[in-house]
């Protein structure tokens, strides 16, 4: 009774304060002992995930319902964000009709027109530190943890083509912007940089060119300090200059490709 209840409440905010017909979803990307992972929330009573999404207030712009979002989600401020594609089929249910979608969700029928009728979705994509996050569910959902990206579930509407359109975005804007500083910690080694790049494009990367390539971009500050706890010899650790890596992405200069 007490869910249904600020179930209610809920919806009369949603026809209230936002939108009706407009929403957003977002691919909130991770890098993790080499993988790369995807955040998604778990509905409450239920095994099914989702992305993250949310809806945008009357007065509130686009991009900002996103970040709002995003924090809610992660608990994390100044993160990389880009909008990637505009979702608008008519069928946006993919596994199953709205009808059973909504019925496995336990959504009562009164307040399942309100929450779910058709809408837009403008789709996102963010990069975040890993460790930094505090995977945060929203009101509808009791879970909401990382999952390698490559071992996704069958996700309910039609999340699993918006996660594989964000991760083809990203590997193509792999080729004229520089990635790294949101997904990487604050010290890192060549070897951290390369495997990231790898783990994106799903592909190897020759250690010379892809060392040489990076630093002749000047984004990269080396520290004279090394790795520890290595058998080899230890590699050195690396930072971003700040002010020209957010000029490289100003410019759009060619990168690795």
């Amino acid at each position: 009774m007490e869910y249904k209840k600020a179930l209610q409440k809920l919806v009369e905010d949603f026809k209230t304060n936002f939108l009706s017909s407009v929403s957003l979803d977002l691919a909130i990307l991770g890098f993790h002992d080499g993988q790369l992972k995807v955040l998604l929330l778990r509905w409450k009573g239920t095994d099914e995930w989702c992305l993250p999404g949310g809806r945008i207030r009357h007065e509130e712009n686009l991009e900002a319902a996103a970040y709002r979002t995003l924090r809610e989600r992660t608990g994390l401020h100044e993160i990389f964000l880009q909008q990637f594609h505009t979702f608008g089929d008519v069928m946006r249910y993919t596994n199953f009709s709205k009808q059973e979608t909504m019925a496995k969700l336990g959504l009562p029928d009164d307040v399942t027109h309100e929450i779910v009728s058709r809408d837009i979705s403008v789709g996102y994509y963010a990069l975040v530190e890993f460790a930094n996050a505090v995977p945060t569910p929203d009101f509808f959902t009791e879970e909401c943890r990382w999952w390698d990206i490559d071992q996704v579930p069958p996700l309910l509407f039609d999340h699993n083509d918006m996660i594989k359109l964000a991760l083809k975005t990203l590997r193509r804007q792999l080729s004229y912007q520089p990635i790294g500083y949101n997904l990487l910690p604050d010290r890192f080694t060549m070897p951290d940089l390369q495997q990231l790049y790898e783990t994106i494009l799903g592909q190897s990367l020759d250690r010379r060119n892809f060392q040489k390539r990076m630093l002749g971009y000047n984004i990269l500050e080396r520290l004279e300090e090394r790795k520890t706890g290595g058998a080899h010899k230890a590699p050195y650790l690396y930072r971003f200059d700040k002010e020209k890596y957010e000029k490289a992405l100003a410019d759009e200069i060619l990168f690795v490709g």
